[in-house]
């Protein structure tokens, strides 16, 4: 595992909003008393959220404080997990997976473009809308190559398709999340192959990727996002068991 530190460079102090520590309050309640500490990971996650997509050491005490936890403990879950970042990171946090599987696929290219119009991992662009880090296995292998870009995965990356999704970014236009060659989830590349019958052999997207979303200014309170949350469905999905009975 890379050794992890803070910023050398710090904020005077943090404390999260009024909204914000009525939030906090509900999660310290879900525990008994002096389990508080368990509620350390979803305190530091809005602590992170609220401060422009990373964690100064003033918020992780500010969590400790809450929690009666020793600073160090804090520490310890802060620095041990990837997805708190210690240094401040672009408006548009990019995570490239780098392993074997998109590897295979063509990450490189996409590692290519980053270091190209980014700079090298660690460092926020010029504007403040980008920085980047490769990670490990995100799960998506079906679809690599692909990034995380704050919440969101955008999956089938090319170095052409990638640098217009950056330049959708930059200039605040709609992006799609998911795949950018318009395959749905993780179907087959040339369409499904199997339940034709029953699902089409081009089923219709959700609505929320039908409707992209125009990335606005956000206010600190939720973890960056590009998309809003999809509809809730018209009628409920089908199980297993309804699907054989057709």
């Amino acid at each position: 595992m890379a050794v992890r530190r803070l910023a050398e460079v710090q904020p005077d102090s943090f404390d999260f909003t009024p909204e914000n520590m009525v939030w906090v309050g509900k999660q310290v309640a879900k525990y008994p008393p002096g389990r508080e500490a368990s509620a350390v990971i979803a305190l530091l996650r809005r602590a992170q959220g609220q401060h422009d997509g990373w964690l100064p050491q003033k918020a992780i005490e500010r969590v400790g404080t809450i929690l009666n936890m020793p600073y160090i403990r804090v520490l310890e879950i802060a620095t041990f997990y990837s997805m708190f970042n210690l240094a401040p990171v672009g408006r548009f946090f990019i995570q490239m997976c780098g392993t074997t599987p998109c590897l295979l696929a063509g990450s490189d290219g996409i590692k290519s473009v980053l270091e190209q119009r980014v700079g090298p991992q660690g460092q926020v662009s010029s504007d403040g809308l980008f920085s980047w880090m490769e990670v490990e296995c995100l799960g998506a292998c079906c679809n690599a190559p692909m990034v995380q870009i704050n919440d969101l995965y955008f999956e089938d990356l090319t170095p052409a398709n990638f640098s217009h999704l950056l330049d959708e970014l930059a200039a605040g236009r709609a992006v799609r999340r998911g795949s950018q060659t318009g395959r749905m989830n993780s179907e087959p590349a040339g369409g499904l192959t199997a339940l034709t019958s029953f699902f089409g052999e081009h089923p219709p997207e959700p609505a929320s990727r039908n409707k992209p979303y125009l990335p606005g200014p956000e206010d600190g309170t939720q973890p960056l996002s590009l998309i809003p949350p999809a509809p809730e469905p018209a009628e409920p999905a089908l199980t297993f068991t309804q699907v054989e009975a057709q």
